[in-house]
């Protein structure tokens, strides 16, 4: 993305992986900024989000607490703001790959 700054792109996203030093995630954006980290949000929508993540994540959730704090967090997000979609879809990185927990879920349905 580096080489295509100044060209009109808007793009923030995560990404995630595991290799043989365990797991990882990265925001990375249009500028070509790459940050490592333990929890992120990107998008519109990202400041409701936060505020789920800030008061829910500690680093030993275990994995259903993790999925329902994802889940709440992309709830706020979509639900507050426009811009953000309105489904959740959660997907788990492992050390084997990945896995989808929760696909399509209509955030106002949930929000109700």
């Amino acid at each position: 993305m580096y080489n295509y700054r100044n060209h009109g792109l808007s793009i923030g996203c995560m990404l995630s992986g595991w290799d043989k030093t365990g797991p990882h995630l990265y925001y990375i954006d249009n500028d070509g900024t790459r940050v490592v980290g333990d929890v992120f949000s990107v998008g519109s929508g990202s400041t409701y989000a936060y505020g789920v993540l800030d008061s829910g994540y500690k680093y030993d959730l275990t994995r259903a607490q993790a999925i329902e704090l994802g889940t709440r967090a992309i709830e706020a997000a979509t639900y507050r703001d426009a811009g953000s979609g309105g489904v959740v879809r959660v997907y788990v990185v492992h050390k084997d790959g990945w896995t989808k927990e929760i696909e399509g879920l209509d955030v106002n349905k949930l929000h109700y």
